[in-house]
């Protein structure tokens, strides 16, 4: 047997184009421990390709891995008009079929989600310490752009929680909203410009992928962090506290709360708790039984009603219930002269706004995709990026700020039987209503209320189940979700996320500069190799170290792998000692997991040969992938590797390296 340079056919039967390093001139046929014939097969190299195709490919598998082109092949011209206006405004898609049915079932969920957009529009804006009508216009101008752009049927657009906390913390740690206010309200609608502009290039360079780097367990923890900061800040409307810090810190807000306990009203204490009450109860209701979903959505403008109402009746007595006062009734405004695009806070706004949009960007399409699957479509995460960016961006000229798909109104959406984007139009024709005509009603709504909507609202974001499952499943990911709450909790809400984010990234770096090893034995009657530690019907083959490697091979962990193949040597080694088994006489890397490699893991693989080859040891290489072996290939490492170096299985392997020692002498391999 020997190297050869021959055409050869691969497991397929297709022909490998290239010139390949095989095994042996010939397929080899052994017979195995069952006595039926066993061959070894050659390894060949992949299709050659150019530098340019190789770019174009690795391209396409980064920005285009869904291949959203793929409806326009082979098509006329005119189709692909079609198509490409389909691709670019969905409305153009679901358009043509829409019917009086669908009409009906959007209507009632439309009119459903604007019983909880309204007083949550109000409540958030507060939260973001913005006027409260600019909540109202963040509810309307959003929705109408996302129902021609957006694809997904059932997001509700609107104000949330998370954003409005954020981008009310960064603005007001810089800006005062009091003694501020013109400044404060333009560098929030600079923010939501910034923040739609990354949205949407986001979206447009197909770089979603790097939202991926907030993990599901670093927002499980910033989330329920910031709930409960979120919470305790409402304790200023809940107890009817006139003074009260600015800073989001959990020390700060309880020594607030405390030190001015001499301005704590009963009249708003008791009926924020009654309502606080009602709002937590219809919640709890409507989680046990889906069927009477409307409840808690109904529950906060009930309690708007219900609260304007004793407020209005008892006005002469509830002096000490603070009110919202006048709202300006009309459209939204344009806020286009109002942008700070020049200035010392415009690096605040930008970072505001880009802080902001990457939550909002997670929240809006983890919300969409979450309700996609329950309804069996998909959406497109990067035209849903455009779509809330170039609604964010249009929001900022409109007098609104920062919004995206909210999971609360989302979830009432869907279970009130929203059928398609319609609904948000719905939504935004009862909001315009309510800026025109109803806005006077809103004059003695108690402050108190909204404060209890929103903690109703933020208390769903702590998800202690989730919290338990990651420490249930990996620890690691319980420690991000653990820095990103008390992040929050003690230091700051950026600071905390970007904390978990850090924790996250030491995460993935831990996994590439450490990876997976493991000695694999066979199972008994098969050709399976498994690890030994995890099978323990696995046996060790005589002479033989099998190694599996399950990453890639980089300069990042070249030389931990180096070190760690003569640890697993040296270790199986004083094994044999003291069991008194046969000596090693050949290690195996099953490198089926090694997707690639570079020039600093093929020097390794190099020196590993050398300082095995004075210790009499072979090297093998079993299953190599296809960029793996052309890398290998054009460095003429495989050449080094002389006889028999390269198999497709590590079952070829110990059967052909074993049917050559018992051919040859005893003093040679």
């Amino acid at each position: 047997m020997g190297l050869s340079s021959n055409r050869v056919e691969d497991l397929s039967g297709h022909a490998c184009n290239e010139t390949i390093i095989t095994i042996s001139t010939t397929s080899t046929e052994l017979h195995i421990s069952n006595n039926q014939p066993f061959e070894v097969h050659r390894v060949c190299l992949p299709p050659h390709k150019t530098t340019l195709q190789k770019l174009r490919q690795r391209l396409l598998e980064i920005f285009f891995p869904d291949d959203p082109l793929h409806k326009f092949k082979n098509q006329t011209w005119l189709m692909k008009l079609v198509l490409g206006l389909q691709f670019f405004f969905p409305v153009f898609e679901w358009g043509p079929q829409y019917n009086l049915k669908l009409l009906r079932a959007d209507v009632i969920s439309g009119l459903t989600i604007a019983s909880l957009a309204i007083p949550q529009g109000i409540s958030y804006a507060k939260l973001a310490n913005l006027p409260p009508i600019v909540g109202l216009y963040s509810s309307f101008v959003p929705p109408l752009i996302y129902s021609v752009l957006g694809s997904s049927k059932d997001l509700a657009v609107g104000p949330v929680s998370i954003a409005s906390l954020v981008m009310g913390t960064m603005l007001s740690e810089a800006v005062s909203y009091t003694e501020e206010p013109v400044l404060y309200l333009q560098l929030a609608f600079t923010a939501t410009l910034f923040a739609g502009l990354f949205q949407s290039s986001l979206g447009f360079f197909r770089l979603g992928f790097i939202i991926d780097f907030l993990s599901k367990a670093t927002l499980v923890g910033f989330m329920a962090g910031a709930a409960v900061i979120v919470s305790l800040q409402q304790l200023k409307g809940l107890l009817g506290i006139v003074h009260f810090t600015s800073q989001m810190q959990i020390v700060p807000v309880l020594s607030s709360v405390f030190q001015h306990k001499n301005e704590w009203s009963w009249q708003t204490i008791v009926m924020g708790v009654c309502f606080l009450a009602f709002l937590l109860t219809c919640r709890q209701i409507s989680t046990r039984n889906p069927k009477l979903f409307w409840l808690s959505a109904a529950s906060p403008l009930a309690s708007v009603i219900l609260s304007t109402l004793v407020v209005t009746l008892l006005k002469s007595k509830a002096h000490g219930i603070q009110t919202i006062g006048h709202l300006q009734k009309g459209l939204n405004p344009p806020s286009l002269n109002m942008l700070y695009l020049s200035g010392p806070y415009l690096p605040l706004a930008i970072k505001t706004g880009i802080v902001s949009g990457i939550l909002a960007l997670t929240e809006g399409i983890a919300v969409g995709r979450t309700f996609a699957a329950l309804k069996n479509y998909q959406v497109d995460g990067n035209k849903e990026m455009m779509a809330i960016g170039l609604m964010n961006m249009a929001g900022s000229c409109s007098s609104c700020y920062v919004t995206t798909g909210s999971f609360s109104r989302s979830a009432v959406n869907y279970n009130a039987g929203a059928q398609t984007v319609v609904s948000n139009i719905i939504m935004a024709t009862a909001v315009l209503i309510t800026l025109l005509f109803l806005m006077p009603l809103f004059y003695y709504t108690p402050i108190v209320i909204l404060a209890a909507i929103i903690i109703t609202a933020v208390i769903g974001l702590i998800d202690y189940q989730a919290a338990f499952r990651l420490w249930k499943v990996d620890k690691l990911d319980f420690l991000a979700c653990l820095c990103s709450f008390f992040g929050v909790l003690f230091i700051s809400v950026p600071l905390g996320l970007a904390i978990a984010v850090g924790v996250s990234v030491f995460k993935i770096l831990l996994h590439v500069t450490r990876p997976n090893t493991s000695v694999l034995g066979n199972i008994p009657g098969t050709q399976v190799y498994q690890n030994l530690s995890r099978y323990r019907t696995a046996v060790r083959i005589p002479s033989f170290l099998i190694l599996a490697v399950e990453a890639p091979i980089y300069f990042a962990n070249s030389t931990y792998l180096k070190e760690r193949i003569l640890r697993w040597i040296r270790e199986e080694e004083e094994w044999i000692v003291a069991n008194k088994e046969t000596a090693i006489k050949c290690v195996i890397i099953d490198m089926t997991a090694v997707s690639s490699i570079d020039s600093s893991g093929i020097d390794t693989i190099c020196e590993l040969r050398k300082t095995l080859d004075k210790r009499s040891l072979k090297l093998v290489m079993a299953n190599p992938g296809g960029n793996v072996m052309e890398k290998l290939h054009q460095s003429n490492t495989l050449d080094a590797f002389g006889l028999n170096g390269i198999y497709l299985t590590v079952s070829e392997a110990v059967a052909d390296i074993s049917s050559l020692w018992k051919s040859e002498p005893e003093s040679s391999i």
